[in-house]
């Protein structure tokens, strides 16, 4: 029987390290030991467990079955080390800093919306950050980041310990200039063959859905523009006249300034919302408030119902 108590944390340390990287020589390296320095660590801690943590295809070390599981413990552990470090740095008494990251294909209306409770809170300091889903993934995994809003689900694996929570979704929208499409509607995308567009970029979650339905359709819009990052597919909505396709929350303020018009809106196509964060995690008071009341989605708010449409404003509960 194993005795926790007896468990040499230095050996599990480095079996951690090299089953993150998958080769001994490479986690050499970075611990700054010798090859077989380090291989008579992970061997000792073999011999105390009583079973092989490792199997060589190659040049590379796979994870047996029980070194799959010692890897998930040794992510919780030094995981909530990393997690302490983080949660310090900065901390000061009575405050609170929420370190938040949102994909830079994330609307930032909808980040505003989601934060916007804390605003007002003199005891919280909030930090944002934007980037790829991977690296932000990674400093999350690092606990450098509280938690990441995303547009796509992510699945936990034993290497990744996380959780990902559904925070709702909504129709995608096609929306163009006031002046020109006012009292104007079309269907999404049956009606769009040879329209100038604007769309979201390759890397959007539903750009691929959105050109699934086009080829369905056998319609061939003219592309004018692919755009990434969503506060620029909002000027670009708003100030090149054509039309665009996104989620409405993008432009929620232009809809309920009569700036845009919503002309088509597609249940086929949706974005969907979430909030990943570890799986064991340091529990904050103002995290858990916010996971707990997202921002609603209501498909039905009419932000501008001059169009004859009624469209998807995002309405943060207080």
């Amino acid at each position: 029987m194993i005795q926790v108590e007896q468990l040499n944390f230095h050996h599990l340390f480095y079996f951690w390290r090299v089953a993150k990287t998958g080769h001994l020589t490479q986690a050499a390296g970075e611990l700054h030991v010798s090859q077989s320095a380090l291989s008579s660590q992970i061997r000792q801690l073999e011999e105390r467990l009583g079973e092989a943590l490792f199997e060589r295809s190659g040049r590379r070390l796979l994870l047996t079955d029980a070194g799959q599981l010692v890897l998930s413990y040794a992510e919780n552990i030094f995981g909530l080390g990393r997690e302490l470090l983080g949660r310090l740095e900065g901390h000061g008494e009575g405050l609170t800093r929420l370190r938040v990251g949102s994909v830079a294909t994330l609307s930032r209306n909808y980040l505003e919306n989601w934060i916007r409770p804390l605003l007002a809170e003199p005891t919280v300091t909030l930090s944002l950050e934007s980037g790829s889903l991977d690296e932000l993934l990674r400093r999350l995994l690092e606990h450098q980041l509280d938690v990441v809003l995303a547009n796509e689900a992510v699945p936990a694996s034993p290497d990744r310990p996380l959780h990902c929570r559904f925070l709702g979704s909504q129709a995608i929208s096609l929306v163009g200039p006031a002046v020109t499409w006012g009292g104007r509607s079309l269907r999404m995308p049956e009606d769009l063959g040879g329209l100038e567009l604007a769309l979201p970029g390759p890397r959007h979650a539903l750009r691929g859905a959105f050109d699934a339905l086009c080829v369905a359709a056998g319609v061939t819009p003219r592309l004018r523009a692919e755009v990434d990052d969503m506060a620029m597919l909002r000027l670009v909505a708003r100030d090149s006249g054509w039309l665009t396709v996104l989620p409405e929350v993008v432009v929620q303020d232009e809809l309920r300034h009569g700036v845009l018009v919503t002309v088509a809106r597609s249940d086929r196509l949706r974005e969907s919302f979430y909030a990943i964060t570890t799986l064991h995690r340091h529990r904050m008071e103002r995290l858990e408030q916010l996971l707990a009341h997202a921002p609603a989605l209501p498909d039905q708010a009419s932000l501008a119902p001059e169009t004859g449409l009624s469209t998807s404003g995002l309405q943060l509960p207080r």
